[in-house]
């Protein structure tokens, strides 16, 4: 069968929206991303998502033959993604309505909200499903203690319903598999650096430690286990600087590079004038960021993949991250970063030190990350193997496994 029309389904996830806000992260440039990619290689994409800003259009083109539909499903303007659950009839039947559905060829969904939607999609229209998860419950909740028993049921109901899964590196592949059992088609698909961090000319350490953190300012991401690991590393009388991209706008002052919520105050009382928060940051801004920076500091206490830390290493420059999930395939130990316990400010403080004096070491680091990047995570590569994927699974056959190539 000849693919040419795809239905992204992407819950919270819009794609034009700024990076770095409270839920446009690494599912909102993934989708984009591969929209983006597969287009150039002549296929029609469109992304419904739910309508979270109300001054954006409800349809809005990107890339070649992309375009965002944006649906209200009763509660136009933001809604926390914890809440979207409630609006799903109203999702799809709205979604129902204003698309002819029939007409897509494949349904690829992007979290476990999307996956149910995609699974009405299959069972009204017989559409293959393929699903990316993005995150997993049962992941989370091992890090977190958390156990989400909904969302945790739904998704081994997604995992072993849907035609394909996307399991991003190999770790979440096996924990798709231990979850879900052997019913789940799990092809192992990793996700791509945008050119923007490929076109950054590399740069040497620089000589003051500069190390930056670019996400949302939440626990699980393990900011405050870095900002204390920062603490630590500053007792040592060394110069050196920490730069924090992302989080709420309102979570900062903008003017003065301090935050203004008293979590984040108390978190870096004594070295604010060696911490700076810069608010939701453009991806050609983080790429010059990272270029320039000691490490890129990913402190998660749980990843399904880990896009910083491969956007990082496209920069040439070395990742320390937590040694969870998907970061372990990303990040190669004492190779392209230094991988380190979640929740270990000791730990983490001693990478930091590590590279800050060991420049020849992180300059190694560096170079051999970039390289590991342009061989395994470039999109044009990944939109190929996605739409390969595509026509098997719109052929009715099982996906095939792809190496991350480590």
């Amino acid at each position: 069968m000849n693919v040419k029309k795809i239905l992204f389904i992407s819950d919270h996830g819009d794609p034009l929206a700024k990076l770095g806000g409270e839920q446009a992260g690494g599912q909102n440039n993934y989708v984009k991303q591969l929209a983006t990619y597969l287009a150039d290689r002549g296929l029609a994409i469109d992304v419904v998502t739910h309508w979270s800003d109300e001054n954006m259009a409800q349809i809005e083109a990107f890339g070649k033959s992309c375009r965002v539909i944006r649906i209200a499903a009763g509660r136009k303007g933001f809604v926390p993604k914890a809440e979207i659950a409630d609006l799903l009839d109203d999702f799809y039947q709205e979604m129902d309505e204003l698309l002819h559905l029939e007409d897509y060829d494949i349904i690829h969904s992007h979290y476990w909200m999307s996956g149910l939607l995609g699974l009405s999609v299959k069972a009204a229209y017989g559409l293959p499903l393929v699903h990316t998860s993005h995150s997993l419950g049962v992941a989370k909740a091992k890090a977190t203690g958390v156990k989400e028993k909904k969302r945790i049921g739904a998704e081994r109901k997604i995992l072993r319903k849907a035609d394909a899964v996307i399991a991003t590196t190999p770790t979440e592949k096996k924990i798709i598999k231990k979850f879900a059992g052997s019913k789940p088609n799990v092809a192992v698909i990793p996700i791509g650096v945008a050119r923007t961090f490929e076109e950054v000319k590399y740069k040497k350490p620089p000589v003051d430690a500069r190390f930056v953190y670019a996400g949302r300012f939440t626990e699980t991401k393990g900011l405050f286990t870095l900002l204390e690991a920062f603490q630590q590393f500053l007792k040592q009388d060394v110069s050196a600087e920490l730069i924090l991209a992302g989080g709420d706008e309102n979570a900062i002052n903008l003017n003065t590079g301090h935050p203004v919520l008293p979590v984040l105050c108390e978190a870096v009382e004594g070295i604010e004038d060696s911490v700076t928060f810069i608010g939701p940051t453009a991806q050609e801004e983080l790429a010059v960021l990272f270029s320039k920076a000691t490490a890129v500091i990913v402190p998660s206490y749980y990843e399904s993949f880990g896009m910083v830390a491969a956007e990082a290493q496209g920069c040439g420059t070395p990742v320390i991250a937590s040694e969870v999930g998907g970061l372990q395939d990303v990040v190669k130990d004492e190779k392209t970063g230094l991988l380190v316990p979640p929740e270990d400010p000791k730990a983490l403080s001693e990478a930091m030190t590590r590279l800050a004096e060991e420049r020849r070491f992180t300059e190694k680091l560096g170079r051999a990350a970039m390289k590991r990047e342009a061989r395994l995570y470039t999109w044009p590569l990944i939109a190929r193997t996605v739409q390969d994927l595509y026509e098997v699974i719109a052929d009715g056959e099982n996906p095939p496994s792809v190496s991350d190539g480590s």
